[in-house]
C-alpha cells in the first residue's frame, strides 16, 4: 500500500520535498501526481500544469530523432515547436546524433534528451523523482541547473527522494511517507529527524 486515506495540497510557490526509504512507492506516488499511474480508490485533482517525472522516458519515441521529438512534445503541449527544438539542440549539445533515431542514443545521451525537454516547457508543477539522472557530462550538468533554478523562481517542485540531501537545496518544508501514511512538517530539518527514525 503506498497511500492509506492520504489527503493533501500542493501550495504554488510552496516546494515540497517528500521523504521515502526505497520500496515505499515513491516513482508510483510521483506517477500518480503526474497523471500516469491511477490509485486504486479516491482522486486527484490538478488545476495547473504539472510536469511529467524528470526523467521520465515515455515521454520519448525512440524511433524518432532528437529533433523529431522535440517537435512533437511542442505540438502535444501547444509550444513553438521551433523554439523547443533550438532549445533542446542547444542544451543537449549532442551534435549530428540530434538528427538521428533515439534508439541510437547512449543511455546518457537519452537522459540529456530527456531532461532538455522537460526544461524546454513552463510548467506551474515540476515533479522530481531522486534529482537529476545521472550524467557524465559536467557542462550539461551545469547549464541544466541553471535553467532549472531559473524555471524554480516562478514555479513549484515536488521531489521524492530517500536522501534529503537531495532536497535541501530546494524544499524547506517535507513529508515523510512511512506506513501509507503522508506526515508532513513545516521545516525540512524536522521531517529528517522523523525519517531517520522509520528508515
Amino acid at each position: 500500500m503506498i497511500l492509506d486515506r492520504a489527503t493533501f495540497r500542493v501550495e504554488l510557490g510552496r516546494s515540497l520535498g517528500i521523504l521515502a526509504p526505497n520500496g515505499t512507492g515513491k516513482t508510483t506516488l510521483i506517477n500518480m501526481m503526474a497523471g500516469l499511474e491511477k490509485p486504486d480508490e479516491g482522486q486527484i485533482t490538478r488545476s495547473s500544469r504539472i510536469s511529467f517525472p524528470m526523467g521520465f522516458s515515455g515521454v520519448v519515441d525512440a524511433q524518432l530523432s532528437g529533433a523529431e521529438n522535440a517537435r512533437y512534445a511542442a505540438h502535444f503541449y501547444e509550444v513553438d515547436p521551433d523554439y523547443v527544438e533550438a532549445f533542446c539542440r542547444w542544451m543537449c549539445d549532442i551534435q549530428e546524433y540530434f538528427e538521428q533515431p533515439v534508439n541510437t542514443y547512449s543511455a546518457g545521451m537519452r537522459g540529456r534528451l530527456n531532461l532538455s525537454l522537460l526544461l524546454s516547457l513552463d510548467f506551474d508543477i515540476y515533479l522530481v523523482d531522486e534529482g537529476m539522472p545521472p550524467t557524465a557530462d559536467a557542462e550539461f550538468v551545469r547549464k541544466a541547473g541553471a535553467v532549472f533554478k531559473q524555471r524554480l523562481e516562478e514555479a513549484t517542485l515536488v521531489m521524492v527522494s530517500h536522501n534529503p540531501k537531495q532536497l535541501e537545496a530546494f524544499c524547506r518544508s517535507a513529508a515523510v511517507l512511512a506506513t501509507g501514511r503522508l506526515h508532513f512538517f513545516d521545516r525540512l530539518q524536522d521531517a529528517k529527524v522523523m525519517y531517520d527514525y522509520v528508515k
